[in-house]
């Protein structure tokens, strides 16, 4: 759960406590607590973007429902337990407990208001959330929560959204390109609540969700699919890390094994089909559901529920090559047509394998915060004091660089590009031939390259940067000086 800077900001937050009031003492405490926990990704989007589908992919179970209701008008948080359980919280603090229904899902009614309900609590024993917790929030643009207009006009994002995005370590936003024009908004919107939300590309990823429809049909998304997300990564480059299309509908089916063998038995059925009858099948869900067809009424509804029309005809496409197709195998074909594994790859690479720097991250921020608004004199100077003196350890200086790093990320200190990708290597990772991309060297090597690194930085600070641009390099200078110590260390 913690890493060698979350144990050491954890240990700071309880030092500080012992020397302050019990009112602030409380608020550190809690900043503290948090860090103990999970990393929390929120997952935001337009409504009916695909939110949920992307949610249920993650967890690897269809738990989030996917259909409008009274569940999808609220922030639900699904986080690891030792049972499946989910607790209604409303905005008086009152907890009410309710049973998954029948399907193994959220119920659609929570026998509360929406108005009344502060989040969803949801437990689970899925062992992708031990190291995870995600949350669902309601969505931008959402006209039926109450206050939406007031709050965030211009962006359309729901206060409760707001707040979930503004308290989670990392943020994962799902757009798609079903109305061009509506969604290029999208995009604007994103951007702007980023900015004032502190999100950056070191903590924000983005997903194209529902690539399979930008086609329409069976017809293969991929061609536009890449190009586009590509398109949209350079639009959204101050706001996320990266933008990967996946086909949600596909990803939940695979993730959460919902693809039976009888549902392979009748998508072998029809791959038995002419190409011609076939393609006229698959040009619409309505032909697919009403034209004659070696299979029941009943099972093309279910087809379309999991793999809609370009899953069917992948499907199919992949059983006529090869009719002794188990289920196994063309669950696994469907998984990579998803894409999602591109997607778990990335947020690995942003969100886990950097979420002792991330959370460390955003409890320093918090603790910063709070000593800015504290009425507590005393608070005040104690909280600053002691992040003033941890930072000056070489141990905290992942912290500075941190924050150095999502100021050139987010755009508010520019640098160069290649620079400002070494300084995000440098502040979040310890792997020192990642960082300095050498991956069969050796220590002598790394040091070398290190302490050369080092003093480039050191230049720029002198000759060519402005004041802002400078205080960064030189807190890069620093940091590779630092790596350059360890790599010799660990090398004797």
């Amino acid at each position: 759960m913690t890493g060698p800077l979350t144990t050491g900001v954890a240990t700071l937050c309880h030092e500080i406590v012992t020397k302050i009031s019990p009112d602030a003492g409380g608020q550190v405490q809690q900043i503290g607590d948090r860090l103990s926990d999970p990393l929390r990704v929120a997952i935001a989007g337009r409504l009916k973007a695909g939110k949920s589908t992307l949610v249920n992919a993650l967890i690897g179970r269809r738990v989030a429902p996917t259909a409008a209701g009274e569940c999808t008008r609220v922030v639900t948080r699904f986080r690891y337990g030792a049972a499946d359980c989910i607790h209604v919280v409303t905005r008086d603090g009152e907890r009410r407990s309710l049973p998954l229904d029948d399907d193994g899902m959220v119920p659609g009614r929570l026998g509360v208001p929406a108005a009344r309900i502060a989040y969803v609590d949801v437990t689970l024993t899925s062992d992708r959330l031990r190291d995870l917790t995600v949350v669902d929030t309601p969505g931008l643009a959402s006209t039926d929560v109450a206050g939406s207009a007031r709050a965030e006009e211009a962006v359309g994002i729901d206060p409760d959204s707001a707040g979930e995005v503004a308290a989670a370590e990392a943020v994962i936003y799902v757009f798609t390109q079903a109305v061009r024009a509506d969604d290029l908004r999208a995009l604007e919107a994103f951007h702007a609540a980023s900015a004032r939300m502190a999100t950056s590309p070191i903590n924000a990823i983005g997903v194209l969700g529902k690539v399979d429809t930008l086609t329409g049909g069976a017809d293969d998304p991929w061609p536009v699919a890449g190009p586009l997300a590509v398109q949209q990564a350079a639009l959204l480059a101050r706001t996320v890390g990266d933008v990967v299309p996946v086909a949600g509908l596909l990803a939940e089916t695979a993730e959460a094994g919902r693809l039976t063998g009888a549902d392979r038995d009748a998508l072998a059925r029809l791959a038995t089909l002419e190409a011609a009858e076939l393609t006229l099948l698959l040009v619409s869900a309505d032909l697919f559901r009403t034209r004659a067809a070696p299979v029941g009424a009943d099972q093309r509804d279910r087809l379309l529920t999991r793999l809609d029309l370009y899953g069917i005809g992948f499907a199919c496409a992949q059983l006529a090559a090869d009719p002794k197709l188990g289920t196994g195998e063309l669950v696994r074909r469907l998984h990579a047509a998803s894409g999602f594994a591109r997607l778990r790859d990335t947020v690995d690479q942003t969100f886990r394998w950097r979420s002792d720097a991330i959370k460390a991250g955003w409890a320093l921020t918090r603790l910063e915060r709070l000593a800015g608004y504290t009425a507590d004199p005393k608070a005040r100077a104690t909280i600053r004091d002691a992040l003033e003196a941890a930072l000056r350890d070489p141990a905290y200086h992942r912290l500075r660089l941190l924050d150095a790093a999502q100021r050139a990320a987010g755009g508010s200190v520019p640098l160069p590009a290649d620079w400002e990708q070494e300084l995000i290597r440098l502040a979040t990772s310890d792997d020192a031939r990642w960082i300095l991309r050498l991956p069969e060297a050796g220590p002598g090597e790394l040091a070398a390259a290190a302490i050369s690194a080092a003093g480039r930085w050191r230049a720029y600070a002198v000759d060519g940067a402005g004041p802002a641009q400078a205080r960064i390099a030189q807190v890069a200078h620093r940091g590779f000086h630092l790596l350059s110590r360890e790599v010799a260390s660990s090398a004797t």
